[in-house]
């Protein structure tokens, strides 16, 4: 059973301990710095109801009532939720078929506004709101559309 047999000095193993420990505790961190944070605080909802207000219904040229009054449509009316100053774009959301909107955002201090609303031609008060862990602030949108 001849082999060959390498000696290996001492300060070699000491040397590669330090290596091993080094690599264990690097790893250590890596893993622990790749983890969400326990204290993040859980997050909030915003919810509430876009409403699209016409002072009187549309009058055709002939002054008969319109036949139908057409449906609303929410998609053109984009809400967006800026952070307090106003300043940055947090979300965008669009109400639903019946109006209503749900997101859920980091607890802080926002404002809810409408999307063009300037150049839109469209009159809507932006609502400034808070948002805390595991709770749902409720901010409804009124928007004026402007059609007489």
């Amino acid at each position: 059973m001849g082999g060959i047999v390498k000696i290996y000095p001492a300060p070699f193993f000491a040397v590669m301990s330090s290596v091993l420990r080094y690599l264990i505790s690097a790893c250590v961190c890596l893993l622990l710095a790749s983890t969400p944070s326990i204290d993040a605080a859980p997050t909030g909802f915003v919810e509430g109801h876009l409403k699209i207000i016409s002072p009187k219904e549309v009058e055709l040229a002939d002054g008969s009532p319109p036949a139908d009054v057409a449906t609303v449509n929410y998609a053109e009316y984009p809400l967006i939720i800026l952070s307090r100053d106003g300043k940055k774009e947090i979300a965008r959301v669009t109400a639903d078929e019946n109006g209503n909107y749900r997101v859920a955002l980091p607890p802080g201090d926002y404002v809810l506004d409408l999307q063009n609303r300037r150049r839109g031609h469209v009159r809507a008060a932006p609502q400034p709101f808070t948002v805390a862990s595991n709770q749902t602030a409720h901010v409804d949108m009124n928007i004026d559309t402007g059609i007489r």
